[in-house]
């Protein structure tokens, strides 16, 4: 055996897995717990919406579900307003996302732009609505003024524009580099030309970020309806969840003794009762929205990061 053998290092490799390996199974272990305390919730929701509801009411389905059914879901969907309220919650939801991201995309690239007129104060305007408003009362006065209760576009204008979407992309406008507004400027391209044709094209990360930010307020919010809406066609399917959680008792017992919109049941296996309202109207309310986050999650990480951290 050489010399140059005998110094020769050991590889880096097998000395970085003597200590990597513990981290990683605490690692791995740590996240699986904190997987598990985040999903549990999710899954007892769905697992007790499709048990027998005898079971549930007595809180004896915990991990597997015990006489599986569907009843739930059919005699929920034929609760009176369901349908409308879905409809006009996908509308607010889509109309509203749609609505923030184009605003929050403008005003944070107009900001960056030097020309504008009295650019640090109306930025500051608008940052610092973020720490104060005017209250409760003088924001209802304001929406009545503007004729906006019992209308569905309480929904969409008061949420248009949020401060720290703008800065968000404000800061990830100027991580980008100067020269594509010159080149633009240089082949005689205006501002708006610029901002939809150069500029919004690579905002991807961050307005996918916004996207899943704003969809997820419009579709949550149940709190506008209470306060701005009495016309029950305007209802959300977020406030009916809150209505009928807190009537879930009286409607179970009108699903027990009614053989109409409710329809009738057999059996106290899937004889409706307040924990299996409530259950069931939460999976149904809270299911469709966490599709959102599988469509956009790749570029969240990047989005959030770019747009947080000036470069």
């Amino acid at each position: 055996m050489t010399t140059s053998t005998l110094s020769r290092p050991r590889p880096a490799k097998i000395r970085d897995e003597k200590g990597t390996v513990p981290f990683s199974i605490v690692n791995y272990t740590v996240f699986a717990l904190l997987a598990f305390v985040c999903g549990y919730p999710f899954y007892y929701l769905i697992v007790n919406s499709i048990s027998a509801n005898d079971l549930s009411a007595l809180g004896e389905i915990r991990f597997l579900p015990q006489g599986m059914h569907l009843d739930n879901y059919r005699q929920v969907f034929d609760l009176d307003g369901l349908p409308r309220a879905a409809v006009i919650s996908v509308a607010r939801t889509v109309i509203g996302t749609i609505a923030t991201v184009l605003a929050s995309a403008y005003l944070g690239f107009m900001f960056t732009q030097q020309r504008l007129w009295k650019r640090q104060f109306w930025y500051r305007v608008v940052i610092i609505t973020m720490y104060f408003n005017a209250g409760l009362i003088p924001i209802f006065i304001i929406v009545k003024s503007l004729g906006l209760t019992n209308s569905f576009w309480v929904y969409i204008l008061p949420m248009v524009v949020q401060p720290f979407n703008i800065i968000l992309v404000k800061t990830f406008v100027e991580s980008m580099p100067s020269e594509l507004q010159e080149a633009a400027e240089m082949d005689g391209a205006s501002i708006l030309q610029i901002f939809f044709r150069v500029y919004l094209p690579n905002m991807t990360p961050i307005l996918a970020t916004i996207a899943i930010f704003s969809a997820v307020a419009q579709w949550n919010s149940f709190q506008d309806t209470l306060i701005y809406i009495t016309d029950q066609s305007l209802y959300t399917l977020q406030f009916l969840l809150y209505m009928y959680i807190n009537q879930a008792d009286s409607l179970a017992q009108a699903a027990q003794q009614s053989g109409g919109d409710l329809g009738a049941v057999a059996g106290a296996a899937t004889s409706q009762t307040a924990t299996s309202i409530r259950t069931t109207v939460a999976v149904v309310v809270v299911l469709p929205i966490l599709f959102v986050y599988p469509l956009f999650q790749r570029y969240f990480v990047k989005g959030i990061m770019l747009g947080a951290v000036k470069g």
